[in-house]
This record gives C-alpha cells, structure tokens and sequence, in this order.
C-alpha cells in the first residue's frame, strides 16, 4: 500500500442521517450500527464529492496508507447497482477531468456490453439514486473559449472584468488532466494574494491559468503531488509563483521548484513577492 488521500469518517460526528451515500457514485459509503462507514479503499477516489453533503462536518479527506483505487472493481459495483448509478459514477469521473479512469469505466463497459449512459439528461426521479451526484465546486469549466478580450485590458467604462480562464482555481479540487494546463502559463497564488494586491487580475493573472492554495493551512504534501503530477501530465509554458512576505507562505517555493527539477520539462520559474501593505516587492 501507499500514501494517497481518501476520506476520514468522525464517528462522533456522523448522526447517521445517510446524506453522504448517494452522493458517493463509487460506493465506498454504507450505514453500518447507525454510522456512516468506508467500507473499502479499493472504491474511495480521495476527491470527497460526499463532504459537502454531511450536514455534521463528520467528513474529511486525509492522506494515509490506503489500498490503490480501482476503477474496474468500483465499475462492478455500480453496474450491480442499475443505471442510473453507472450514469453518476461517469459523470463525476468527467466533472472532475479525471480522462484515465473515464476511460478505464468506458472500457470496462463496452467489454460487458453495457450501455455507456454519459448524457446531460436529468435520471428520472423515481430511482433511489436519483439526484445530482456533480459537485458544483469541483466542475471544470474553461473560459478560454469566451472571446479573448486581454489585448483590450479587460476594462470597459462601466467596471473592470476578470482575467480567470477556468473553473475550479483550489488546488485541492483542480483536475491534474484538466485541458486549459496544455501550453499554460500556470500562475500559482497563495489565497491572501489577490486580496493585498489591487492589481491582481490584470499585473498578474492576465493570460495565465490560476492554481490558489494557503502553504500554512493546508497540507503541502498533498499540494506536492498535485503540482507534480500536473507538471508531469502537461506541457506547461511558465510556472509563476506569487506569496505574501510573512515565512509561511514561502513554503511552497521549495515544492515547485523540486516538482519542476524532477520532471523532464524546462520550464521558466519566476517567484512574486507582495508586502502586507499591498505592494509588489523586488
């Protein structure tokens, strides 16, 4: 077994109210003794759709020595389970760009000549699982093909536009494959950064893919694979990394620049530092 990340169950949280289950695709949650339980590692993909769906806050996701995810046996589960359940389960592999599993559920599928159900349509509403299995906060949405208007400054008379190009910018919720990272110029941001800088959308997110994240308060070592594996998936033009002044935040330049030495790309690296009071520091 290795490390990866996958959810954790307070049990004194959980009330048991089973919310969580049919927002699990995989099927990696059941009530078990009133409590909601992980009942294998093989089914829990680690990107907690379930989590916002726990009224209690019963549930997180940890990194931990944990069986390898397996598509093909969490396929099997689902097609015992009807059609509407094989429908969420390619749903929230697509909604999260997560094309290797796709692929591998889609595979599985055509050799048990099961119909690929992966449509917009609503499932009817009779059937037990029969509700939005998308996670609006993790849905990858690109903006590139809006009409490109950074020559023109993104500024009109009446206000200033943004200069995001895609949807979600978390690093926890990113998807590594997603198709805006191919020839990006990735800006990453610690999360106070925009709210210091005035110039933000414009000095620098303009033209550039956005990845935020907070070094202090979240796990870097999760955000070490991530930029890693979003290094070694893409081909990247540029990787910025803007911070705040204060130590904690410089925890992440390490990490990129490690992640960027161990990869087979040459890819200019630049750092930004932005003081408290707003301004971008040389």
């Amino acid at each position: 077994m290795a490390k990866r990340k996958i959810i954790n169950i307070d049990e004194l949280k959980c009330n048991g109210c089973g919310l969580c289950i049919p927002n699990c695709p995989e099927g990696a949650i059941q009530i078990i003794d009133k409590k909601a339980r992980l009942v294998s590692d093989l089914f829990c993909d680690g990107l907690g759709a379930c989590i916002g769906h726990c009224p209690q806050g019963a549930i997180a996701i940890e990194e931990r020595e944990a069986e390898k995810y397996d598509e093909r046996k969490v396929m099997a589960n689902a097609v015992r389970q009807g059609k509407n359940v094989i429908k969420a389960h390619l749903e929230h592999l697509k909604a999260h760009s997560l094309e290797q599993y796709l692929k591998v559920a889609m595979d599985f599928l055509k050799e048990k000549k099961i119909e690929i159900p992966l449509v917009e349509e609503t499932p009817p509403a009779t059937h037990k699982h029969a509700v939005s299995f998308e996670c609006p906060g993790s849905k990858m949405i690109d903006f590139r093909k809006k009409e490109d208007k950074s020559a023109e400054g993104y500024t009109t008379k009446d206000k200033t536009e943004s200069h995001l190009r895609q949807w979600p910018v978390q690093i926890m919720l990113v998807g590594v494959n997603a198709p805006y990272f191919n020839n990006a110029e990735v800006l990453i941001s610690a999360d106070c950064v925009p709210f210091a800088y005035a110039d933000f959308h414009q000095d620098l997110l303009k033209s550039k893919v956005l990845l935020m994240g907070c070094p202090k308060l979240d796990d870097i070592t999760i955000y070490k694979d991530k930029i890693t594996q979003i290094i070694n998936n893409n081909h990247l033009k540029s990787i910025t990394y803007a911070h705040m002044e204060v130590p904690c935040c410089f925890g992440l330049i390490n990490i990129i620049q490690d992640a960027i030495s161990s990869s087979d790309q040459d890819i200019p690296f630049e750092e930004i530092t932005i003081s408290i009071k707003g301004e971008k520091l040389k």
